[in-house]
């Protein structure tokens, strides 16, 4: 116990799903936390509904919970200026902002091809853009304290290999990688430290995508064959805020620009 004590720490998209799980994890390891999300549809594009202002709220109690305080905060990742807003609220609370956490993220399936404008925006406004705004607003603060950090930015086993059917999707999760290497560069003078982790599909995240996974698999060979990992058929968002934990903690000081794979094996299988 105690890894974060002390620390203080922003997570996007933390009204359930690996968000919710990484800001309870900190928060028993000592952090005081900001939670964020949007808490509202944003796109006809998305086959699922996105969190609520109740599902947010109830990630703060569960935080509280821990002994540790919470800010819970509505904010739109393709708006710098809610991000800001969220960032200036952990430093009039707490004082400090040790660890971002760019977690925020959405899916849609399509064919390259047959995919609107919208469903790609929608995916790259969120999924990439996201993290830079994240970044934007944050990162600036920690420099101006002085006292180093960590920024870890949620990809995926797509963002490592081809997936298919999400074209969009893939695009966006490499993109971050690109994002990650540049940041994990300019802001090692700073001995702020940047991440990336790469689940597999993640059980208990609110996404789907719109059809059973059944079917997807039957109709999509290739999709069929990234989702069998070899250890076992999806990870829980406890095992990703295990690697977020060891990322954002003292224990990775000498640690930066790496793509941390919790992926069963996903990544590494024939």
């Amino acid at each position: 116990m105690g890894r974060m004590e002390g620390k203080a720490v922003l997570i996007t998209g933390a009204a359930r799903g690996q968000g919710r799980s990484h800001a309870v994890r900190l928060a028993e390891e000592g952090a005081d936390v900001v939670v964020t999300d949007v808490c509202h549809d944003i796109s006809d594009e998305l086959p699922y509904s996105l969190a609520s202002k109740e599902q947010l709220e109830e990630t703060a109690e569960l935080v509280r919970a821990t002994g540790r305080r919470c800010i819970a905060l509505q904010a739109d990742v393709r708006s710098v200026v809610e991000l800001r807003a969220a960032a200036d609220a952990a430093w009039e609370e707490f004082g400090r902002l040790d660890t971002v956490v760019a977690n925020a993220g959405v899916m849609s399936i399509g064919a390259a091809w047959e995919l609107s404008e919208e469903a790609w925006d929608v995916v790259m406004d969120v999924n990439l853009k996201g993290p830079w705004n994240t970044v934007r607003a944050t990162v600036p603060g920690m420099i101006e304290a002085g006292q180093g950090g960590s920024v870890v930015i949620t990809s995926s086993a797509a963002g490592i290999r081809g997936h298919v059917p999400y074209a969009h999707y893939t695009a966006s999760k490499h993109g971050v990688v690109g994002l990650m290497k540049a940041l994990s560069n300019e802001l090692a003078p700073h001995r702020i430290r940047v991440n990336t982790v790469h689940p597999t599909g993640v059980s208990d995240t609110g996404i789907t995508v719109g059809v059973p996974i059944e079917e997807l698999a039957a109709r999509e060979p290739l999709f069929a064959l990234a989702a069998m990992n070899p250890l076992a058929p999806y990870v829980e968002p406890r095992d990703v805020s295990n690697a977020v934990l060891f990322l954002a903690s003292d224990e990775s000081r000498y640690v930066t620009g790496l793509q941390f794979t919790v992926d069963a094996g996903s990544t590494n299988k024939p």
